[in-house]
C-alpha cells in the first residue's frame, strides 16, 4: 500500500490540515473552558453523566412497561383464549 493512498493525499499536506483542524478543535474546546490539564476530568464527568441519565432512563421505561403490562397482558391473554376457543369450535 501506497503511503499517499494510505493518509489521502502528500503527507506534509496532510500535516498542514491537522494541524489547521487541530487548530480550530482547540480553540472551540477552549470556548467551553476544556484544556489539556482538564480534559480527562471533562470526559469523565460527560461519560459518568450519561451513564447516569442512561439507567435513570432505563429504570423509567421499566416501571411504565411494568404498569402497562398489568392491564394489556391480562386483556391479551382473554382475548387469545376468546379467539382460540372460537376458532376450535368452528
Amino acid at each position: 500500500m501506497n503511503l499517499r493512498d494510505f493518509l489521502g493525499g502528500h503527507p506534509v499536506a496532510v500535516a498542514i490540515r491537522l494541524a489547521i483542524v487541530s487548530i480550530l478543535v482547540g480553540l472551540v474546546l477552549s470556548v467551553f473552558g476544556i484544556t489539556p490539564r482538564n480534559f480527562f476530568y471533562v470526559v469523565d464527568n460527560f461519560a459518568r453523566s450519561i451513564y447516569d441519565m442512561g439507567f435513570d432512563a432505563v429504570v423509567w421505561i421499566i416501571e411504565y412497561l411494568a404498569l402497562g403490562a398489568m392491564l394489556v397482558v391480562p386483556i391479551w391473554l382473554v382475548v387469545r383464549v376468546l379467539r382460540s376457543g372460537r376458532a376450535s369450535s368452528e
